[in-house]
C-alpha cells in the first residue's frame, strides 16, 4: 500500500513538473524570441538609460517568474528523485539467499524506473554568435541543454562543460536540447574560430 501511494504521489509530481516546464518554456520562448531581450541581457542601453525597445516592467516580471519556476522545478525534481529511490529500494529482494533467487522473473522496465534527471535541462543558451561553431552546427538562442557529451545534470556544471568542450576540440559531440518543447539530438564540434572560446555561445546555468 505504501509503495502504491508513493508511486501515485510521484506520478502526480511528474505531472505538476510538466506543467511547470510548459510555463518555463513559454517564458523562455518569449524572452528569447526575435523581439525579446534574452534571459540575462541588460535592460539599459550603452549610456545607462532604460531601453526603449522593450517593456522593462514586463520583462522584469517574466524573468522573476522564470526564476521562481526554476526553483520550484528543482525542489519538485528533488522530491521525485527521493521517491524513485524509495521505490527502487522497495523492489529489491529482501532475502538474497532465497532458493528462488536464480529463477525469479527478470526485472522489467517501468516508466517510473527511468531516472528523470536525464530529461532535465541544466543550462540555457542566452547568447550565441551568428558565425560561431555552435550556430553553424545548429544550436540556437534559447535552446535548453539536457546533455552535452558526457555532461548531464549535476554539480560543477560549468567546469565540466568547459572540460568536455576542450577535451573534444575538433571532434563531434552529441548534444540533446529542448527547443520549442521538443527534444532534439544535435552534433556540435568545438573548434577555434575568430571569436572567443570553442563554441561561441554563452550558457546560463540553472
Amino acid at each position: 500500500m505504501v509503495a502504491t501511494n508513493l508511486k501515485s504521489e510521484t506520478k502526480s509530481l511528474m505531472d505538476q513538473r510538466a506543467t511547470l516546464e510548459a510555463e518555463m518554456n513559454a517564458l523562455i520562448d518569449t524572452l528569447s524570441g526575435p523581439a525579446g531581450p534574452g534571459l540575462s541581457a541588460n535592460l539599459t542601453d550603452s549610456e545607462g538609460f532604460p531601453r526603449s525597445d522593450i517593456d522593462i516592467p514586463t520583462v522584469r516580471a517574466q524573468r522573476k517568474r522564470l526564476a521562481e519556476l526554476r526553483n520550484d522545478h528543482k525542489d519538485m525534481t528533488d522530491r521525485i528523485h527521493k521517491n524513485i529511490q524509495l521505490l527502487h529500494s522497495a523492489r529489491l529482494p529482501h532475502n538474497p539467499d532465497s532458493k528462488n533467487q536464480g529463477t525469479s522473473a527478470p526485472y522489467e522496465n517501468h516508466p517510473m524506473d527511468v531516472d528523470p534527471v536525464v530529461r532535465i535541462p541544466f543550462a540555457t543558451i542566452d547568447e550565441i554568435a551568428e558565425d560561431s561553431p555552435a550556430a553553424e552546427d545548429g544550436l540556437q538562442l534559447g535552446d535548453r541543454i539536457v546533455k552535452f557529451g558526457n555532461v548531464e545534470n549535476g554539480e560543477r556544471l560549468q567546469e565540466r562543460l568547459v572540460s568536455e568542450a576542450q577535451s573534444n576540440q575538433g571532434r563531434p559531440v552529441s548534444v540533446v536540447v529542448i527547443r520549442r518543447r521538443a527534444f532534439l539530438n544535435l552534433t556540435v564540434t568545438p573548434r577555434p574560430w575568430r571569436g572567443r572560446g570553442l563554441l561561441g555561445c554563452h550558457f546560463l546555468f540553472g
